[in-house]
């Protein structure tokens, strides 16, 4: 697979910053992700909301599942401001995993299931979702508006 990281373009803003391995620290990280974007251009309503919501769920899997809550292992969040978009990536330190193995919550047999409820949300509300080949990383890409 090829590595999803975005291109880089001109005018582009970056940043990176990790956070341990705890639960606790996923709103922090909710809130630094939305105001580091809000310096770099309005997020509308909706687009705040997916933000929001997409940042949560990756940090939260990568914590409890790709860290397995360990605080000593760490969580990276990437961010590039494209103009009319925001990519987010999280990465953990964990093994990985083969994201198309894991089952649709939606499905009948799934339905009592927890596993997977988070993942879903994200391919629902990102643009475009895409995974390292070790499956430790995730990139997100959502609109600002």
């Amino acid at each position: 697979m090829a590595h999803p990281r975005p291109e880089r373009h001109e005018g582009e803003r970056r940043t990176r910053f990790t956070v341990s391995s705890e639960v606790a620290r996923v709103g922090e990280v909710v809130e630094m992700v939305v105001a580091w974007c809000s310096e770099h251009g309005p997020l509308g309503k909706t687009a705040r909301f997916r933000l929001c919501t997409v940042v949560a769920e990756a940090v939260a899997n990568a914590i409890i599942y790709g860290n397995d809550h360990d605080p000593e292992r760490l969580v990276t969040i990437e961010l590039t401001c494209l103009g009319d978009r925001v990519v987010v990536g999280v990465l953990d330190e964990g093994q990985g995993y083969l994201p198309e193995q894991v089952p649709d919550p939606t499905l009948e047999e799934c339905l009592e299931n927890t596993c997977g409820r988070g993942l879903y949300m994200i391919r629902h509300l990102a643009d475009h979702v895409a995974f390292n080949a070790e499956g430790n990383a995730i990139w997100m890409t959502l609109p600002r508006c």
